[in-house]
């Protein structure tokens, strides 16, 4: 550590400030924000293919930054761009070569799969020993401070020292398994690839390499039984005689690993500290008794949205008479997917309908704009605080901004009862929201109305990731949406695998029909164009998180509280002096608020309905 300050010394300068960065530069580079600069710089510049190059190699990392995609959308549209101007600048070899890989895995290319999922191997293990190196020299935390009085002695220091550089280099799979920009890994990353290599090499004949990967990948996990009976077809297939072995570097990097592992766990039994273990496949054997509880409790935490998914399967009677369920799951070739019919009536659609006219003619929170997602479309929002207080002003009729409230509530409940019985959901948020096509927009559009995506978590169809992190909204647990009309053209949900354009199911829009569904990785969807009319519906997203209810619903509903004081009547007389025929008993107001999976086989191969394919944007 001393020789490596002298040189880092020798060759920079003796202040460590000429060549240490802080944390906050560092994040930045991480999420490649000096890009976004770069981008309007070269712009300003006139050198548009360097900004386009820029705002790509940004937007790969921040997919879900809406004015880097906008930006995106334009510069598709400018003459003198070419496509391969939108390259990643900072694009990694073995990040590059899986993508690639996978891709041609997806499209049962498997002879292009194996020379790039190869490469991408090859670089990873190149990328490992590279970090790994890197954690030897002083180790540094700017985080703690030491005091005087508590330095340690000399044989303490060595094995702390050791200790953090053994842990650093045990984490250095989770920084080449991280795709740039994010901060969630690629769970099994170096296991996956030969997954990955055994099928496609068994596809392409080559049954002595899908062995030779079938063997080093029982090196993570001896008792894997599909990959075992694989093994045992493959030594049929070979003959007995035939000696199968793991490769040589998969052995030296488990076997080191192994060591690493047993030493660290020895240090933190004896000498204390804690260690996050970066594997899956760490042998239960190898973990000291006193430390095998929380290694399982850590094990359960990654798990457990798994068994989320499953525990909710089990469903619940709906609150409500008269209600239908249209499609299940099942019916949509997914989990966690559901559609309702008769939901509202066809006179609660079109008060709900007239809402939107009245706050647009407000002109006060319901603006018509261009759509963050198109500029095919005009896009409008209201909120149900909005919707109150625009009726405490006259522009609204009190009781079809009562009805948004009410209409969200028995969505809310009805949601609430099929999937998560027992266990409360509260508002996330509510919104009420038209597109409008633009009429002299349409001819030659190629773009959704919104694109693919998930709602708690930023989907990677590269990568078939979803990585659970801000900015998206994590707490998100359920997502919804009311329709109103379908007197439009386009404006259809749809469902699609976590590639973003095989797609799994469609729902068309007609008044009444609620859609609800789980808002994670399994569940990745996105909206038709509108190209003729305008599209109003109610969004409406839940959590299981109180401390992440929607508060702008309790203000509305206080608003309303204040209303029926005001009026000195009772809410039932109130909704049945009404002649618009809507039912209070069907509308209630309740102060609710607001192991990785394997390729082995081919995702959707089991399907009894054959998948569209979508063609959109490159970017999706």
């Amino acid at each position: 550590a001393d020789c490596l300050q002298h040189c880092l010394g020798s060759r920079l300068g003796a202040a460590p400030s000429a060549h240490r960065a802080s944390r906050t530069i560092r994040r930045d580079f991480e999420q490649r924000e000096p890009y976004n600069y770069l981008q309007v710089a070269f712009f300003q510049l006139k050198k548009l293919d360097q900004a386009v190059s820029a705002a790509h190699t940004f937007f790969v990392a921040n997919p879900q930054h809406l004015q880097m995609r906008e930006d995106i959308e334009k510069y598709r549209r400018m003459s003198g761009v070419k496509s391969d101007n939108f390259r990643d600048l900072e694009a990694t070899p073995h990040w590059e070569a899986y993508e690639a890989g996978v891709q041609h895995y997806n499209a049962d290319e498997y002879l292009q799969a194996v020379a790039r999922l190869e490469e991408s191997l090859t670089e990873a293990l190149s990328a490992l020993e590279e970090c790994r190196a890197l954690c030897e020299g002083p180790w540094e935390d700017e985080d703690e401070e030491e005091e005087e009085d508590m330095q340690p002695g000399l044989y303490e220091a060595i094995a702390a020292h050791y200790i953090q550089v053994l842990k650093c280099r045990q984490q250095c799979v989770l920084e080449i398994a991280t795709k740039p920009g994010r901060i969630s890994a690629t769970e099994d990353f170096i296991p996956s690839h030969l997954d990955l290599l055994q099928f496609a090499y068994d596809q392409v004949g080559n049954q002595a390499l899908a062995a030779e990967c079938a063997a080093s990948y029982l090196l993570f996990y001896p008792t894997d039984e599909p990959m075992l009976e694989k093994m045992k077809q493959y030594r049929t297939e070979l003959g007995e005689d035939t000696a199968v072995t793991a490769r040589e570097s998969i052995q030296h990097y488990v076997q080191r690993s192994l060591m690493e592992k047993k030493l660290i766990y020895y240090a933190v039994e004896h000498l204390g500290g804690t260690f996050n273990d970066p594997d899956l496949w760490t042998p239960d054997e190898l973990i000291p008794e006193s430390l095998k509880e929380k290694h399982r409790e850590d094990q359960e935490k990654q798990k457990q949205e798994t068994l989320d998914v499953e525990e909710s399967e089990k469903r619940g009677p709906l609150p409500f008479e008269g209600i239908a369920v249209t499609m299940d799951s099942r019916q949509m070739n997914g989990t966690q997917r559901v559609v309702f019919d008769r939901v509202l009536t066809e006179s609660e659609c079109k008060d709900l309908l007239r809402l939107t006219k009245a706050a647009g003619e407000a002109g006060d929170g319901y603006r018509a704009r261009r759509s963050p997602h198109t500029p095919h479309e005009r896009f409008e929002g209201l909120t149900v605080l909005k919707a109150m207080q625009l009726a405490q002003n006259g522009d609204v009729d009190w009781r079809d901004a009562k009805l948004l409230l009410q209409a969200s509530e028995k969505s809310r409940r009805i949601i609430e009862s099929y999937f998560t019985p027992g266990k409360k959901l509260h508002f996330s948020f509510t919104h009420l929201v038209c597109r409008t096509a633009v009429d002299e927009e349409q001819e030659g559009r190629m773009d959704l109305s919104h694109p693919v995506h998930a709602d708690n978590c930023l989907l990677d169809p590269e990568g078939q990731e979803c990585w659970r992190e801000p900015p998206a909204y994590v707490y998100r647990d359920y997502s919804g949406i009311l329709y109103l009309n379908d007197d439009f053209q386009g404006g259809g949900l749809f469902f699609t695998e976590m590639d973003t354009v095989t797609v799994t199911a469609e729902v068309h829009p007609k008044c009444g029909r609620l859609v609800a569904f789980s808002s994670g990785k399994e569940n990745p969807h996105g909206v038709w164009a509108v190209s003729r009319g305008r599209r109003c519906a109610v969004a409406l997203w839940y959590t299981h998180s109180q401390e992440h209810a929607e508060q702008e619903r309790v203000k509305a509903e206080e608003l309303m509280e204040q209303r029926a004081v005001e009026q000195d009547q009772p809410d039932g007389e109130e909704r049945q002096a009404s002649h618009r025929g809507r039912s209070s008993s069907e509308l209630p107001v309740s102060s609710g608020g607001a192991r990785p999976t394997s390729r082995r086989h081919k995702p959707g191969s089991d399907r009894t309905q054959q998948p569209k394919e979508l063609r959109a944007r490159d970017e999706f």
